[in-house]
């Protein structure tokens, strides 16, 4: 099996998995009950989030766990909304958004809440002036993510930062999904951040929400006793603690493992670059974790197929979007219907090897010869 599908979710850390079960084994009470087993639990709890928090550079109480990036982008945007709504209820966002910013942002404006879109560089950037002149004193809220999971633009989350700090009736939230464990980051200048674990090689059905301190949010879920006052319920310890040991080991050794998916990114581009059919979607400045590509004349869900019958695995857009053949992402960048409806997304990862790009080059160039041969017919 060859997988280029790691923007999508990646293979479990088999310490993280083993943290997971140690958790479930030996920590049975629930972190909310007053006996011993209890007091353990929630001890454990304590320990982890101390951990991220130390990692992120964050405050403990900044931390709200959450089942994962949708959940956290939903109850940034909507706990915002709703408890500073007086200030305001203007929003900026920009066109390249997973569609968990834009699911909340569509339910927002049909509450009267108005959402404006910051125009992009040619190189798919947030355009720093225009972004400036969109800024109202009624914009409570800027979201922004910093890395793009179908192109891998990386759009500049500091300087973004520090235009808004002469706003402070303005917060500005970033979805980390697809940089958190990948590359380094600074929540300095970021209010509100959103990730989940199964993006840096964690378990599913756990995230985090950081939030500044001062920061107050309307809770999505209500009821209950939990690790914070804005997510009610049980807390998942096994989960939190088998996050907080995913987000260590993704950052040991970080500079080493980026140059690993550099050198598999330009092995991969330099390899499809003889294919006259293949345009580059992502930009030179992207993160060399995506690849974004179209292929003139072949769907994208008949080369994903074609290439599963190889055992090869690659997606077409962000797991999350809709089932539209047409990627709104591409469109925005290359203005091109043909290039928006017919691109895939090759995601790598220091595990990528030099031999899998080469087994994956191999099994493309077959499927390309087979698919173009039945285009001509």
């Amino acid at each position: 099996m060859l997988y280029f599908d790691y923007s999508a979710t990646t293979p479990v850390n088999i310490e993280v998995l083993e943290s997971f079960k140690e958790a479930c084994l030996k920590y049975p009470g629930n972190p909310n009950s007053l006996h011993t087993l209890g007091i353990k639990a929630s001890s454990l709890i304590e320990e982890a989030t101390c951990q991220i928090a130390e990692i992120l550079n964050v405050k403990k109480e900044e931390i709200i766990y959450t089942s994962g990036s949708s959940e956290s982008n939903n109850l940034a945007l909507k706990g915002i909304a709703f408890k500073y709504q007086s200030r305001g209820k203007h929003i900026l966002t920009t066109p390249l958004e997973h569609s968990s910013i834009y699911g909340p942002l569509n339910y927002l404006t049909d509450l009267g809440f108005e959402v404006d879109f910051v125009s992009l560089k040619e190189n798919g950037e947030v355009d720093l002036e225009n972004l400036k002149s969109l800024l109202r004193e009624d914009t409570i809220l800027v979201s922004i993510h910093s890395v793009n999971s179908e192109l891998g633009i990386i759009q500049p989350i500091e300087e973004i930062g520090k235009i808004l700090k002469q706003y402070p009736k303005c917060f500005f939230h970033v979805d980390m999904t697809q940089s958190i464990g990948k590359i380094p980051i600074s929540l300095e200048n970021v209010d509100l951040a959103s990730f989940s674990a199964h993006k840096f090689y964690g378990l599913k059905g756990i995230g985090c929400l950081v939030k500044k301190e001062k920061i107050q949010l309307t809770p999505l879920i209500h009821g209950g006793k939990s690790t914070t006052a804005y997510r009610s319920g049980t807390p998942a310890l096994p989960l939190i603690v088998s996050m907080a040991k995913a987000l260590r080991l993704s950052m040991e050794d970080l500079s080493s493992k980026q140059e690993q998916v550099r050198f598999s990114h330009h092995l991969l581009k330099e390899g499809l670059k003889k294919y006259k059919e293949v345009s580059f979607n992502s930009p030179e400045t992207a993160l060399p974790n995506i690849l974004n590509i179209s292929i003139a004349g072949v769907k994208p869900e008949t080369m994903l197929h074609a290439l599963e019958e190889h055992e090869v695995y690659i997606s077409t857009q962000s797991a999350c979007s809709s089932h539209s053949s047409r990627s709104k992402a591409v469109y925005e960048i290359t203005k091109d219907e043909k290039r928006a409806t017919s691109s895939i997304r090759i995601s790598l990862s220091y595990l990528t090897t030099k031999e899998e790009i080469e087994k994956f080059l191999m099994s493309f160039e077959k499927c390309l010869l087979a698919l173009s041969w039945e285009v001509k017919k």
